[in-house]
């Protein structure tokens, strides 16, 4: 069967804003090919407002979305594989839902990635993990 992530999104950007709430992304912006204003990435994730009045050129079909946007006054292209998509809820009451962090294989992985010439050894201990911010205001709808 196809992903149900395009779907579902569509489904829940549609009732977010036929209810008149104003629907957000949250993106993982290390994904492979997402396209987003950088500055505003915060522990490797953003939140985007894609509303219609925020948004021109709003493109969601099964692979990716994509629109155009003002951010800090100036105009950007953003462009987000769905995969990289982890949340989507309404501003005004948190009412949404997560998806699964989609893992990306290693053959997109490779074509996404530069080959690193270095000299220097690699050290073998673990990379400490970021802690995980509580409390976080969405909630699961099913």
């Amino acid at each position: 069967m196809t992903p149900n992530r395009p779907y579902l999104l569509r489904a829940f950007f549609d009732w977010i804003v036929d209810n008149e709430c104003t629907p957000h992304l949250v993106v993982n912006a290390d994904y492979p090919e997402v396209q987003v204003p950088t500055q505003f990435v915060q522990d490797g994730q953003i939140v985007l407002n894609i509303s219609p009045s925020a948004v021109t050129a709003f493109s969601l079909d099964n692979e990716q979305l994509s629109f155009n946007a003002r951010f800090g006054g100036q105009p950007m292209q953003v462009y987000v594989p769905l995969g990289a998509v982890l949340a989507i809820y309404a501003r005004e009451n948190g009412e949404g839902t997560v998806f699964t962090q989609e893992a990306f294989d290693d053959a997109e992985l490779e074509e996404t990635l530069e080959p690193v010439e270095s000299e220097e050894t690699v050290s073998s201990d673990p990379v400490e993990k970021p802690e995980k911010k509580k409390g976080s205001h969405l909630r699961v709808v099913k």
